[in-house]
């Protein structure tokens, strides 16, 4: 039986118990089932030192203390998104040590700071965070006006996207810590627009955009889309419609046609994807396209790919999304305004 591991000090205590108790070291090592040299080495020791602990052993001191330590997580704090490489130059030009990269990555990683793929939100400016924040308080204790509220917005699916990921360092907790975000820019790509909302478990109608949308353009899609989803819905509730502030969503022409059309709107802070539950929709649409066995190889065959999922979008998942809406509340209040999960 040779001796595979360090014998933690109860069982040394056993060895030396038994051994007062009489027993030889043969019996010891078959009660135990330890090797016996190691019985013999554990009861020499005894009888020589008088302890039963292993003697000490000083090892290698680390390389970084804890003040280099501080001074790292600092330097990877002032930019997440450094290389390795970038992290240990700019470390080693503080002139306290000179270390390697692996120890950088070692040190990292004892501190809890492992590289993992930034998470893309749009950046929220400070007049915004603050109307995100209060926007959330006055609406905390809603529950079922979430489910009156038809939800809409446009879309961009492309042919070909850029799938590639931006590293940051951080920790497990801080992966949406305003820091660790990656902010997301408009780009254009041969690709299809839409229009589309949904109402709680229903989905309205897609439109595909042809043209460039204005508010003369907009205001068809809300009269030949928007007004008969409508009127096909319950007429003994009050519906509220939800829309973003982009320009021709205010225009002054949209706002009287909705007036005029006794259409409720919703107010809605800017910059707030994670509050509007049809951006998962999207992203659904999204994964749904991309998984078909034919993947679309130009617009119209995009087109008629985006409308097929639409209409199989599973009521239950939808229901979901819109009962998530007190949480993603809450989540903005606890996080201050700044971009969540969502």
């Amino acid at each position: 039986m040779p001796k595979t591991r360090e014998l933690t000090s109860f069982e040394r205590g056993e060895i030396v118990g038994l051994h007062k108790g009489q027993h030889n070291p043969s019996d010891i090592s078959r009660i135990l089932d330890i090797p016996r040299t190691t019985v013999n080495d554990v009861i020499r020791k005894w009888e020589k030192e008088g302890r039963t602990s292993p003697a000490p052993r000083s090892g290698r001191p680390p390389l970084l203390d804890e003040r280099d330590q501080r001074q790292l997580v600092r330097l990877v704090k002032e930019d997440r998104q450094q290389s390795l490489a970038q992290i240990t130059e700019n470390f080693n030009n503080l002139g306290l040590k000179n270390v390697s990269e692996v120890t950088i990555r070692r040190n990292l990683y004892e501190l809890g700071y492992h590289g993992r793929a930034g998470v893309r939100k749009p950046l929220v400016s400070e007049v915004n965070r603050n109307r995100r924040n209060i926007w959330c308080r006055g609406r905390r204790f809603w529950r079922e006006e979430w489910h009156n509220v038809i939800w809409s917005d446009e879309s961009r699916f492309v042919l070909f996207q850029n799938d590639s990921h931006h590293w940051v360092w951080r920790r497990p907790h801080e992966k949406y810590d305003v820091d660790c975000l990656l902010p997301t820019v408009k780009q254009g790509s041969p690709g299809v627009m839409v229009w589309g909302c949904f109402i709680n478990d229903t989905p309205g109608p897609l439109v595909i955009i042809e043209e460039t949308v204005n508010a003369q353009k907009y205001l068809q899609i809300l009269e030949n889309h928007l007004l008969p989803f409508l009127t096909s819905l319950d007429d003994e509730k009050a519906y509220i419609f939800q829309d973003d502030n982009a320009s021709v969503h205010r225009a002054k022409v949209v706002i009287e046609w909705k007036e005029d059309n006794l259409i409720g709107s919703l107010p809605w802070p800017a910059q707030s994807p994670d509050l509007n539950p049809i951006e998962h929709v999207w992203d659904y649409l999204e994964r749904r396209v991309r998984g078909r066995n034919s993947t679309p190889k130009s617009t119209a065959d995009l087109v008629s790919a985006l409308r097929e999922e639409w209409v199989n979008i599973d009521p239950l998942y939808l229901e979901n999304l819109v009962s998530s809406m007190p949480r993603r509340v809450l989540s903005v209040i606890k996080n201050k305004g700044y971009p969540t999960k969502y």
